[in-house]
């Protein structure tokens, strides 16, 4: 399944994603795209639904239908610095023995399609295209043999990073990582049945029109069902957390000379099955 949340910020509505790709309205079923519709219980009550019931949703997504981001009420929104060996080598930094675990704050969610708010002191805003892993079930200290079966699906997340505040000027990564508008994700959350091989995704990100990443999941140090076992080490998870799982090379920080978002740039990044987004830079 394709699960969606449409309509203007704020107001978002769940729906599900038709094989000709028109959104059908769930809202007759639940409330929200969220951890309450997203255990195995909860997915298996929506799969008995034929799409075809449900009512059809006007517009196109991502063309005159906005998309919200594809789950709601997230909880926590964890993720993995240096994932990918040919990024930490392009950010001169040592590949990591453990997963690296920080927070982007949930308050930096946005759509898929959003505008990207500048900060007015950013002096070096960066793309980061990323598989993102919703969980299912939650738990505590999920054995690395059962922790496949707590990802509800996948997504694409732009982890957009302000480099000075991430790295320069002291503290966690955090403050460059939680910007209003710093998480956008989606357009669709695709259930874990329908990702054959997910360390074997391609993922990509251009910036008008410069086609800037270009990588594979199958680089990654470690892969969503280590990250998942992991970081239950240090939390709880809970139905609905998002984890951004890491970036191929090919940041802005990483060109010679560093190259940063500017007002009025288009970004434009997708994951092989599972959709694309375009941010606007304003």
């Amino acid at each position: 399944m394709k699960l969606v949340r449409y309509g203007a910020k704020g107001q978002e509505r769940p729906g599900i994603l038709d094989g000709e790709g028109a959104v059908h309205d769930l809202s007759g079923h639940l409330s929200d795209i969220d951890g309450g519709c997203l255990t195995t219980k909860g997915l298996a009550a929506l799969r008995a639904i034929d799409p075809a019931s449900l009512p059809l949703v006007e517009g196109t997504p991502q063309q005159d239908l906005r998309l919200g981001a594809c789950v709601g009420s997230v909880g926590k929104f964890l993720a993995v610095g240096l994932n990918y060996a040919d990024h930490a080598a392009e950010a001169g930094m040592d590949v990591p023995a453990e997963p690296i675990l920080f927070t982007k704050w949930t308050s930096c969610i946005a759509g898929p399609d959003d505008d990207l708010a500048l900060p007015p002191d950013s002096a070096a805003t960066d793309w980061e295209v990323e598989l993102g892993i919703v969980i299912g079930d939650g738990g505590r200290d999920i054995a690395l043999d059962r922790a496949a079966d707590h990802i509800a699906g996948y997504c694409v997340i732009n982890d957009i990073s302000e480099r000075d505040w991430q790295l320069r000027r002291g503290g966690t990564w955090d403050k460059g990582k939680g910007y209003d508008g710093f998480g956008p994700i989606g357009p669709w959350l695709v259930t874990a049945d329908e990702v054959a091989n997910a360390a074997a995704l391609r993922l990509w990100l251009e910036v008008d029109g410069h086609r800037f990443q270009d990588g594979t999941t199958a680089t990654m140090v470690f892969g969503p069902a280590e990250i998942v076992s992991y970081a239950s080490r240090f939390t709880t998870l809970m139905p609905g957390d998002v984890i951004a799982t890491g970036t191929p090379p090919g940041v802005g920080m990483g060109q010679k000379p560093p190259v940063y978002l500017r007002r009025g740039q288009v970004m434009r990044l997708g994951i092989d099955g599972l959709g694309q987004q375009t941010q606007k830079v304003v």
